[in-house]
């Protein structure tokens, strides 16, 4: 009785944080969307292009800020005081320290890229790290303790806030300091909320030997992290190297839309996978059970959502934001289709990180960077759109890579894997290529983005209703529940 109790208890808190995360992704992604396409009617791709040169090093900087810790505390059975409190001094050390390197090596940065005006960009950019060192801590608190919602809370109110400043500074004719000042406020708030909702409080006895252990686990996710940034940001880097600011701005665009789409799964995955495998990992059988049903719930969720991208690029793309903007529809529509396989990818890689084999996801990772950097430097000669198929499909294939290694640690068979994921994976594209034919005499592309739309999520869920899909039904039972309950 006890056993099932416990299993019906976890089985409620994923079902809870799952829903809860892709609910607040949804509002979060159309709130950013909102924002977002406010400013690049106000913007051109060229105001994008030197906040894309920043990218990696925003992105570099901000995994060497985390760590790991936040990971390494999740996966502990019990946490002290002392532990917040390293943590949280330790974070503003290296805070301060690395805003203080990334400041002196500005003009390095704005020489690389033959762009001056990064100089002082840069250093304004980056006074985000230092905000962001204080909210470490609480973040991890939050994290551990599987509140989503609070979480939730606080994304959604620093998107309000760093968007309303954002566009207000364009507006006023400061492009690209808007969109860093937008970046800023992000962290500020976020950081703030998190604080709010987080009974912790540091105090200034430190004791810096919870970090001995910590480190023991983080120190590889702090190396796999920054390869896994590097990773997802290297292709601006390139383009700012080998291209102009025009085609690093509309790639940013493309990127943007895109990581609004893919966030809303991979956020709800990132939300609670580790904490919850991570409770039972002492129980193989039960993990991968648990594992499984996550898998497929993310497949049921992820496909159809950025094969639907991919679907109506074109359309939101030019419709939202203007025909400025067409260069980055193209590299939207092949970004989205790499884009539902990463959650999966998510899903393989908390598993191993829940049962302590960072080693195995940091030198994964570090291989992984390293073979796309060569492919990718092989083939800039062929132009931007070949380049971005050539990322997608490597990146798409080293997903057996992941999955050999989870093969490892749980009883998963590759024929269990391919029919937890290949189901949905064929029938969202079997939707979307219907959808494209019954759709392709209409002429006006607002009336093809709504019917687009529209057809495509008849479709999946109809026929998804008809297969008797668990995933579906889970969603429709969970929604009624909170409708009764609330009744």
């Amino acid at each position: 009785m006890a056993k099932e109790s416990r299993s019906s208890s976890l089985k409620h808190t994923v079902a809870k944080g799952f829903l809860w995360g892709a609910m607040s992704n949804v509002v979060c992604q159309l709130l950013s969307l909102l924002f977002g396409v406010y400013l690049a009617r106000i913007l051109g791709p060229g105001d994008y292009g030197p906040i894309g040169m920043l990218a990696i090093f925003s992105a570099i900087a901000g995994s060497l800020q985390d760590s790991g810790f936040v990971a390494a505390i999740a996966n502990r059975k019990s946490v002290t005081h002392d532990d917040y409190n390293a943590v949280f001094w330790f974070n503003v050390i290296i805070s301060l320290f690395m805003y203080a390197v990334l400041y002196a090596c500005a003009p390095l940065i704005a020489g690389f890229f033959n762009q001056p005006v990064l100089v002082e960009l840069s250093r304004y950019n980056f006074l985000g790290f230092v905000v962001a060192g204080f909210g470490i801590a609480p973040s991890a608190y939050l994290f551990r303790e599987l509140k989503v919602k609070q979480k939730s809370i606080a994304i959604v109110l620093s998107i309000i806030v760093s968007g309303i400043a954002g566009v207000a500074m364009a507006l006023n004719g400061y492009s690209y300091w808007g969109i860093a000042t937008q970046s800023i406020v992000y962290v500020l708030v976020r950081s703030a909320v998190c604080w709010y909702f987080t009974p912790w409080r540091p105090s200034l006895r430190v004791n810096f030997a919870p970090l001995k252990y910590l480190f023991a686990f983080s120190y590889r996710l702090l190396i796999t992290n920054v390869f896994q940034r590097f990773n997802w940001n290297i292709f601006s880097f390139i383009l700012g190297k080998y291209y102009g600011k025009t085609d690093v701005g509309n790639y940013t665009k493309a990127a943007e839309w895109f990581n609004m789409g893919g966030e809303v799964v991979n956020g709800m995955v990132n939300a609670v996978a580790q904490p919850v495998l991570a409770k039972v990992v002492d129980d193989s059988e039960r993990q991968l059970r648990v594992f499984r049903t996550m898998l497929r719930f993310t497949a049921f969720v992820s496909f159809p959502l950025m094969f639907g991208l991919s679907l109506v690029a074109k359309e939101i793309i030019v419709v939202v934001l203007t025909d400025k903007w067409i260069e980055s529809a193209a590299m939207l529509q092949i970004l989205a289709v790499w884009g539902a396989f990463m959650p999966v990818q998510s899903m393989l890689t908390n598993l191993l990180v829940s049962r302590g084999r960072s080693r195995t996801f940091m030198w994964c990772t570090i291989v992984q960077g390293l073979l796309m950097l060569v492919i990718l430097l092989a083939v800039k000669e062929c132009g931007i759109r070949t380049m971005l198929v050539s990322y997608c499909v490597f990146n798409a294939a080293w997903l057996f890579v992941w999955y050999s290694f989870v093969r490892r640690e749980i009883a998963i068979t590759l024929a269990m894997f391919m029919r937890d994921i290949l189901p949905y994976m064929l029938l969202a594209a079997a939707v979307m290529a219907a959808t494209y034919m019954a759709t392709l005499s209409i002429g006006n592309l607002c009336i093809m983005l709504l019917a687009k739309i529209g057809v495509a999520a008849v479709l999946y869920i109809l026929v998804s209703f008809l297969l008797g899909s668990k995933e579906l039904k889970e969603i429709v039972n969970f929604l009624f529940k909170r409708k009764k309950e609330e009744l």
